[in-house]
């Protein structure tokens, strides 16, 4: 018991020192906020713009309530994801990564304290976008299963926090470049998800590839709460997948890390800045 408290709040001294950076560099929180916002209200706008671009009677409260949806959700996993695939390169700029990997902690522990502050702050930056758009945009949402949503964002984020672990090698091994090819696999899946169109549009080749992102069944599901009021029973089919990715994408993450790391002591490159 001793033992297991000792670790939780070294993973939760992770967590406060995250937030400590945070309101560090509040300024560039700042601009960030300001850019997601715009970004979303932009992307959302062309729902509402959709019948004057064709000509055509459409829905647009539909329109807007599905790129919302879609926005959002990619901004939360986003985040989520950046936060724990960039955590190296914020050691470096704050010259303590050598510190951190010789400290008596457990790997584990340490992504433990990384999780836990990324969703947190995520939750907490994706409220703030939304209780903005929602000035803009008048949002029914009366008859969505608000419940059935924040499970399936939650349950999602498992698999993102799988693969933000092992994008965090990037950064490790290659410390030149290593922030910015991380990048590269969240356009991937950016492009193959179906954040801002049905998967149904893409090529038949690649919509196989879309049915291996745990960000389709995120947004299949939240579309299914939100824009048709599924109940939270019925959200087996999409939280399953999630599940499995997620139980699979985290061990599998930590043990790359763990090979990245012993290779990252091996060859002098945790102390390198470029």
């Amino acid at each position: 018991m001793a033992q297991l408290i000792r670790e939780i709040r070294a993973s939760y001294a992770f967590v406060e020192r995250n937030f400590n950076l945070v309101r560090r560099y509040w300024g560039w929180e700042l601009v960030w906020l300001a850019y997601s916002i715009a970004s979303t209200l932009s992307i959302t706008y062309i729902g509402a713009g959709m019948e004057a671009i064709t000509g055509v009677q459409v829905d647009s409260n539909y329109l807007i309530l599905y790129l919302l949806i879609g926005t959002m959700v990619w901004r939360f996993l986003a985040i989520v994801f950046d936060n724990i695939s960039e955590m190296i390169a914020w050691e470096r700029w704050e010259d303590t990564i050598e510190y951190t990997f010789m400290a008596p902690i457990t790997r584990f522990t340490q992504m433990m304290g990384q999780t836990v502050f990324a969703v947190i702050y995520s939750l907490i930056f994706t409220a703030v976008i939304l209780g903005v758009v929602a000035l803009f945009f008048h949002l029914d949402l009366r008859n969505a299963n608000l419940v059935g949503a924040a499970a399936m964002l939650l349950v999602g984020s498992l698999s993102f926090i799988g693969l933000g672990i092992v994008a965090s090698v990037l950064p490790l091994l290659f410390p030149e470049r290593g922030a910015q090819m991380t990048n590269v696999i969240q356009a991937v899946f950016l492009l193959i998800s179906g954040v801002y169109y049905p998967i149904e549009v893409l090529p038949a080749w690649m919509q196989p590839l879309a049915r291996l992102s745990p960000a389709t069944f995120v947004l299949e599901g939240m579309r299914a709460t939100i824009l048709n009021g599924a109940p939270t029973a019925s959200l087996w089919p999409y939280m399953w997948p999630l599940l499995v990715a997620g139980i699979v994408a985290v061990p599998i993450g930590l043990w790359v890390f763990r090979l990245g790391e012993r290779y990252a002591k091996r060859t002098g490159k945790l102390k390198r800045n470029g």
